[in-house]
């Protein structure tokens, strides 16, 4: 690389947090007038950053795999590694000649000054890996992402995580729990806002740890809401967390707060929940799924859980999945445990052979099959909030209510990227709700 790249593409791996903090690149990408184009753009491309993912083992092969697949087509372009699998397989990363910047999660903020540097043929640091234990509570970006393909941008609000669950890498790649500036979160909002985007998805690790100063996850969507506009606000995944309960009330009072909560079950029984170090039980989660459904009516609740887990016997899956059938969620993101190396759980004696897990995950599918059908026909006959995203080629439009079930629509009237009213009449082989716009 002889001058500051020009032209500039991401290839973004994982979770919303680093489809966040990909739009953040970007921005200060572009403050140096650098443009960014699409990953298969035909043209010639000076840049390209790999965002990482290594939240599981297949996720780590995912970001290599890709990662040397864009080298091989693109070998005289400039190959930048970020992300979460930057740090934990950062060897594997620094010892590669193809590679030409490796930058830790914390270096992202500074990639500029890291381009320079790999310009002018000035050493680059040398980054301590290990996990952060003394961090700043709060931070600042000093950005504002852009989102130049997308309908929906993600405003990032927080990092980090401090609950160590045995089976997780997480908290090793992100460090501990920390918040962004509630004043820069607010200017960014806005400035999305300004921009055009009418769904605002806020994420971090855990946004239910935000906290700046006494400013909790639901006072900060309450001064977000005191935003004059046609908007709506969707929380990315959270965790069981006592500050939920709150979030309950802002929900209720406000409607532009979207009517979903993805909150990560992980397991149905108590006895595997401790094993986990989750910090919560079965009764606790209980107690607040029928608070948001009794308060929230037509809310959307998800979650995410593990089958196969160290110790996991057929009385204590049979106990989950018995627990999982009575929440009804509205989806259940199901993962098969494999052991992650680097965490307890690894080590843990009593790992459930791989057919028994699969026989586990497929009886777990139909129960959440069953649930989210369920959830798609208590949808019918009621007005939606839709903001339609694109015409696909069979010449409908697709979108997602603001309780996230996928709507589709024949009208040639209807405007992309706005919210729109509208009625389901009918559910598709796909679980979507085919809807009359609402004059």
């Amino acid at each position: 690389m002889n001058k500051f790249p020009k032209i500039a593409a991401f290839y973004t791996i994982g979770c919303r947090l680093n489809q966040a903090e990909s739009a953040l690149l970007c921005g200060r990408l572009e403050e140096q007038g650098c443009r960014i184009v699409e990953i298969d753009a035909a043209e010639t491309i000076d840049l390209i950053i790999v965002n990482t993912c290594t939240v599981t083992g297949n996720a780590a092969r995912k970001s290599r795999q890709i990662a040397r697949k864009l080298k091989k087509e693109h070998p005289d372009t400039c190959l930048v590694i970020t992300g979460c699998s930057a740090e934990i397989e950062n060897s594997f990363w620094v010892d590669e000649p193809w590679v030409d910047l490796v930058l830790p999660n914390p270096e992202k903020k500074n990639i500029v000054d890291h381009l320079q540097r790999l310009l002018t043929n000035e050493a680059l640091a040398d980054f301590d890996f290990s996990p952060q234990q003394d961090v700043e509570q709060l931070f600042y970006e000093d950005a504002g992402a852009s989102f130049p393909f997308k309908s929906r941008a993600f405003l990032k609000i927080q990092e980090g995580c401090n609950n160590f669950c045995t089976y997780c890498i997480v908290p090793y790649a992100r460090g501990r729990e920390r918040s962004r500036s509630r004043s820069e979160v607010i200017t960014d909002f806005r400035r999305l806002l300004a921009n055009g985007f009418n769904e605002i998805v806020l994420v971090g690790v855990n946004v239910s740890t935000y906290n700046d100063h006494g400013c909790k996850l639901a006072d900060l969507l309450g001064e977000l809401c005191l935003e004059p506009g046609d908007y709506r606000i969707r929380l990315s995944s959270t965790e069981p967390h006592l500050g939920n309960m709150q979030l309950i009330d802002m929900m209720a009072a406000n409607p532009n707060i979207c009517r979903f909560l993805h909150l990560s079950l992980q397991h149905g029984s108590d006895t595997i929940l401790k094993s986990m170090n989750r910090k919560y039980t079965t009764a606790q989660f209980a107690e607040f799924i029928a608070e948001a459904k009794q308060r929230i009516p037509g809310i959307h609740l998800g979650t995410d859980v593990i089958v196969g887990f160290p110790g996991e016997t057929d009385e204590l899956f049979a106990e989950s999945a018995d627990f999982i059938r009575r929440m009804e969620f509205a989806n259940t993101h199901i993962f098969t445990y494999s052991p992650r190396e680097g965490t307890p759980a690894a080590t843990y004696p009593n790992q459930v052979p791989a057919q028994i897990a699969k026989t586990r995950y497929n009886a777990l599918t139909k129960i959440a099959e069953a649930a989210k059908l369920k959830f798609v026909q208590l949808q019918l006959k009621s007005e939606q909030q839709v903001i339609f995203e694109r015409c696909n080629k069979a010449g409908l439009y697709e979108g997602w209510s603001d309780n996230y079930v996928g709507c589709l629509a024949d009208d040639q009237n209807i405007q992309e990227n706005i919210i729109t009213t509208v009625m389901p009449t009918e559910i598709t082989a796909a679980d979507r709700l085919l809807c009359k716009i609402v004059n």
